[in-house]
């Protein structure tokens, strides 16, 4: 195994998506040396982040705290907005409730309370932020109003994320390897990481190092460890991002004895098109996902509906929903509208790469989604019969909902019966796994007696014991961010202790 000068650094991070680049920016804030190792060849390089709408949920205040992000919005723009606090309350209230109370408490603080500061300290890495407008608000009145708790994306969404975080650590001097595998962590006598080492183009070489940081992803993209740890079928789900996430970092911290954490048997998936590529398109992007469901109604194969519509917001729901997708018929959904809400629907369903169908009437409809006609025209009879008064507001929980319907839909429920009738045809992509490792609040890595495994760290997907069965929209980016920090912060803390 080959050594040599060159081949030593003070800090290795692993994976070169949102958490590995923050957590190596943190890590040169300190004067310290920094590789980067990236899996993927460059082409590919940001992992999942890149495939992403770039939004990011945080607590703020106000529009004070929106304009330390956006400093140079115009008075017209101001004036031309609603948008209500977000406080540290209401976003662990959310974590808890979506989780099922099983959000760990430590690292969700954590999350919460770093969250606004590194939202900050991003702008100062050259991220630039917009309001999401597109994804995020609907016109209400004159006004756009933003609702979930979520509001800002970054410019160029993921690929602008990642984009700027490059520019800036080449800029500070991170030394990037791409089609460079992580392979096995070193370690001392006294348990200590000593170093990692690496498979390039010439083959395996060990880098000598003081701490490393894992950010190199789940395993959404090994299809045997899907099937292992999720379920059955779950090696037939589609991947929206990187096909490069074959969970190796949390092996090898697994192998010198990490422990495990988290809810391995779920994960982060969406409705994602039915003819999607089996991988991520980098040009797509995220735009096969297929998000505004709540305007209408979701039915399977068969025409009957499997779920509640509108249960909560869209970024509330759309994690799990995904997955209820897998367990239908042929792992196929089909998302149906009438024209009422056509102009409301995002921008992903206006691309060409989509698999839909228009007809006049209902009948006509199922038969070009090839799905049961008798079932779909009883669903949508029924569904219209339940629908009942009220103003529908697609920017609030409007509570106009249906009676005495299995599922109900509990909010924006309009009947579908204004034709053209335009449907929709997905599946379910597999975005991130909530299994991973154990951490402490400063980002180290645990093993299974609850020690400290002194000098490995962890961050982005490896993080385990934050998502349990679901999540707020924007937060994976959040906390990819907020620990990828926070573990290049404290990796090279203990670099520069031991120096002194």
């Amino acid at each position: 195994m080959s050594s040599s000068p060159e081949s030593s650094f003070d800090v290795v991070v692993v994976g070169s998506g949102n958490a590995g680049l923050c957590a190596a920016l943190a890590a040169r804030e300190f004067d310290v040396s920094v590789l980067l190792v990236e899996k993927a060849p460059e082409e590919w390089r940001g992992g999942n982040s890149f495939f992403t709408g770039g939004g990011l949920r945080f607590a703020f205040r106000g529009l004070d705290d929106i304009r330390t992000l956006i400093p140079d919005l115009s008075e017209e723009e101001l004036k031309s907005i609603e948008i209500e606090p977000y406080d540290e309350d209401q976003f662990y209230n959310d974590m808890l409730r979506v989780t099922e109370y099983l959000t760990d408490a430590d690292l969700c603080l954590t999350l919460i309370r770093q969250s606004l500061p590194t939202m900050q300290w991003l702008r100062t890495k050259g991220v630039r932020w917009n309001l999401a407008f597109g994804r995020q608000a609907f016109r209400v009145g004159n006004k756009f109003r933003f609702w979930g708790g979520l509001l800002v994306e970054a410019v160029g969404a993921g690929p602008g994320l990642v984009g700027a975080l490059f520019d800036r650590a080449t800029k500070d001097g991170v030394e990037i390897r791409y089609a460079s595998k992580a392979t096995r962590l070193l370690a001392d006598r006294q348990g200590r990481i000593a170093g990692i080492e690496i498979r390039g183009a010439e083959g395996p070489y060990e880098v000598h190092c003081r701490s490393v940081v894992l950010a190199s992803g789940g395993f959404e993209a090994n299809a045997e460890w899907r099937c292992r740890y999720l379920g059955p079928d779950w090696e037939l789900a589609k991947i929206r991002g990187t096909p490069y996430n074959n969970g190796d970092g949390i092996k090898m911290a697994l192998d010198i004895g990490a422990q495990p954490f988290g809810h391995w048997s779920s994960c982060h998936a969406v409705a994602w098109d039915l003819n999607a590529p089996p991988y991520g398109d980098r040009k797509i992007g995220d735009l096969f996902q297929k998000h505004s469901y709540p305007l209408g109604i979701v039915v399977n194969i068969k025409g009957e509906r499997f779920l509640d519509e509108g249960a909560d917001y869209r970024n509330y729901t759309y994690a799990e929903y995904g997955r209820r997708i897998i367990r239908q018929p042929q792992r196929a959904a089909f998302q149906i509208f009438d024209s009422k809400v056509l102009p409301l629907l995002r921008d992903e369903y206006r691309i060409r790469e989509v698999t839909k169908a228009e007809a006049t009437t209902v009948e006509e409809l199922a038969k070009k989604l090839e799905i049961d006609v008798d079932g779909l025209v009883r669903t949508v009879r029924e569904f219209n019969a339940a629908v009942q008064p009220g103003e529908f507001n697609p920017a609030i929980l409007d509570g106009k909902r249906t009676k005495g319907l299995t599922p109900p839909k509990s909010n924006w429920a309009l009947p579908i019966d204004t034709p053209p009738f335009v449907g929709y045809a997905v599946t379910t992509g597999i975005t991130f796994t909530f299994g991973g490792l154990r951490i402490t609040p400063k980002a180290e890595v645990l093993d299974t007696e609850n020690h400290l495994i002194p000098g490995l760290y962890a961050a982005g997907e490896h993080v385990g014991g934050l998502f349990y069965y679901n999540y707020p929209g924007g937060s994976g980016l959040m906390a990819g961010a907020v620990f990828g920090r926070i573990a290049g912060a404290e990796a090279s803390t203990q670099v520069v202790a031991v120096r002194c």
